[in-house]
């Protein structure tokens, strides 16, 4: 009589030999020994020997890590190319009117968006699992900072314009660069208390996938992980509204056209992450958040500069004090 042998475990064989005597007929007797492999470790074909499983993470040497490393740092360049052309052509009055500190921040901060889906690529260590969710939260939060304090400068600007506006004196960089800190330092204060309450961190993931190995971060608190994220979309949400009730302002004004429509790709991208993100494992987990890193950063790019960057490369003519005050179609002042 021979047991069963289980898939997960390694067998020995050994056969013993009983001699009966019933009826007249010799029986052999199998007897299967079952020994269970340890965690990290899956019995092979034959299942007689127990061998390594397979490490799964998304590294550089991969397809799919190699393909979204190339596209990360394309992507940094592109920012960074931007930023130049704007530092370059920094006296001009498209630079001018589209608060030129802000377009600088914002451009940096999208280079580093860019940049910080590299460390979601590679083995998972502890150190590298508490520095990505926490440099990707704080960034995003600058960079969506950095829209919703230009989208409030577009309304107050305006609106200073009219006769008898107590708005005239809130117009310059202050207020700007007191909405981007304030709402950056909430997210830092977010992600302060993740970390020094639950970080997130390295563990090896056995019940995933059967017979293999997933190394992957754990959230380590996923409340804080939602928070953070949450924070992050309202800032965007809110920049959406403003931006979209501002659409209708002059030509002189209508960056709030770019901003509502880099914010509805911004917001539609992230929504679309959650569903992705909790329906998929492993390494495809990683590639989903980073790739919703880059298209919504590649969106916030693409609506808000390149209209201005084609502007001061392809149609300088339109560059000019005339065009800003009403007669552009394409140039929003900010």
């Amino acid at each position: 009589m021979a047991l069963i042998l289980s898939s997960m475990c390694t067998t020995t064989i050994v056969q013993v030999l009983f001699l009966a005597l019933i009826q007249n007929h010799i029986y052999f007797i199998d007897v299967t020994e079952c020994l269970k492999c340890p965690d990290d470790q899956w019995s092979n074909e034959q299942q007689d020997e127990c061998v390594p499983k397979p490490v799964e993470f998304l590294a550089y040497e991969d397809a799919m890590g190699a393909t979204l490393t190339a596209l990360s740092i394309f992507c940094a360049l592109v920012s960074i190319t931007v930023l130049c052309i704007f530092i370059k052509y920094r006296n001009t009055p498209i630079v001018k009117a589209n608060n030129r500190e802000l377009s600088y921040l914002l451009l940096l901060s999208l280079a580093l968006c860019f940049l910080s889906s590299l460390v979601f690529i590679g083995q998972p260590k502890t150190w590298s699992c508490m520095l990505r969710q926490a440099a990707f939260g704080i960034i995003f939060a600058l960079s969506v900072s950095c829209v919703l304090a230009k989208t409030i400068m577009v309304v107050i600007a305006f609106n200073a314009t009219k006769p008898n506006s107590n708005l005239k004196k809130w117009v310059g960089p202050k207020l700007a660069n007191s909405i981007v800190l304030v709402c950056t330092l909430i997210q830092i204060i977010i992600c302060i208390v993740w970390l020094a309450s639950a970080p997130p961190f390295a563990t090896e993931n056995m019940k995933s996938q059967i017979g293999k190995m997933i190394l992957e971060c754990n959230e380590g608190s996923s409340t804080a992980f939602w928070c953070m994220l949450g924070y992050m979309g309202l800032l965007a949400i809110i920049s959406f509204v403003v931006a979209f009730l501002a659409r209708n302002l002059p030509d002189s004004f209508n960056e709030a056209k770019f901003i509502t429509f880099s914010m509805l790709v911004f917001v539609s991208v992230w929504l679309a992450f959650i569903p992705a993100y909790l329906s998929t494992k492993g390494k495809y987990m990683v590639a989903v958040e980073i790739f919703a890193i880059l298209a919504s950063s590649a969106g916030l790019l693409a609506c808000i500069f390149f209209p201005k960057c084609y502007i001061i490369l392809l149609k300088p003519d339109m560059n000019n004090r005339e065009s800003l005050m009403g007669k552009g179609k394409l140039i929003a002042k900010n």
